[in-house]
């Protein structure tokens, strides 16, 4: 634990008070962000993507059984891997324990990936997840909403110095570089009317982040994220944890 500069209660709670207005301000510009969401204009999605599930293969208008709005977390799992992405298993941890209170809302959450879809099932088995798993037929699906990259569009990133992160999780998923890089992560939302499917939102990277709950944690905690200058990265699946 780094030294730490070491207070009063009376500095605590007058630094707590100015701290407490610029979260409230921060939360009042998060509702205004939220309804700016809301107010995307919507796109019919008019390609015919189809999806195998275990009821057989399926469009996208039946994953939302019987309800008028539909997450899909992008799962990085592409047909090379013999496990999923470490990151993204940590974020399904998240949405596995919300997916009912989210049914609750008239929302139904699923996670899509490419690869075949008994290896997404045997994967759920492991990690003690619920949740509804699709796989891709064919890549449209993800490459069209930004999360599936070609070997020209990666090529400069390939021949550079490769960080030690990426090496660690494309070992982590039992595939080369290349196969790792190659499928990104990624959040999408439909909607449902009239029977025609519309995409309301699309986010990646850090946009993930309310999705990662232990970083909002790891945020009010002593150390925070404590990430800088590591090379590779400490989260790891819930089971490969040991001893903590």
């Amino acid at each position: 634990m780094p030294e730490h500069r070491v207070g009063t209660l009376e500095e605590f709670e007058t630094a707590r008070q100015e701290l407490l207005a610029e979260e409230k301000a921060l939360t009042r510009r998060g509702d205004e962000l939220a309804r700016k969401r809301r107010e995307l204009p919507w796109v019919p999605v008019d390609k015919d993507y189809g999806f195998e599930t275990e009821n057989g293969t399926k469009a996208l208008a039946d994953l939302f059984y019987g309800r008028s709005q539909l997450l899909v977390y992008h799962f990085m799992f592409g047909p090379s891997y013999e496990a999923g992405c470490p990151v993204c298993s940590s974020i399904a941890d998240t949405l596995d324990a919300n997916a009912i209170h989210l049914r609750a809302r008239d929302v139904t959450l699923i996670c899509s990936s490419r690869a075949p879809l008994d290896k997404l099932l045997a994967y759920r088995e492991r990690m003690g997840w619920s949740f509804d798993w699709v796989s891709t037929v064919g890549g449209d699906f993800h490459r069209d909403l930004g999360f599936l990259y070609t070997e020209d569009e990666l090529r400069l990133f390939l021949e550079g110095d490769i960080p030690p992160m990426v090496s660690q999780m494309a070992q982590a998923t039992g595939t080369d570089v290349f196969g790792y890089v190659t499928e990104g992560p990624g959040l999408s939302a439909y909607a449902l009317s009239d029977g025609m499917v519309y995409r309301t939102y699309v986010t990646t990277a850090r946009g993930l982040e309310p999705a990662m709950a232990y970083y909002g944690l790891l945020d009010r905690t002593p150390s925070g994220r404590h990430e800088q200058d590591e090379e590779t990265h400490w989260l790891r699946r819930h089971d490969e944890y040991g001893g903590t």
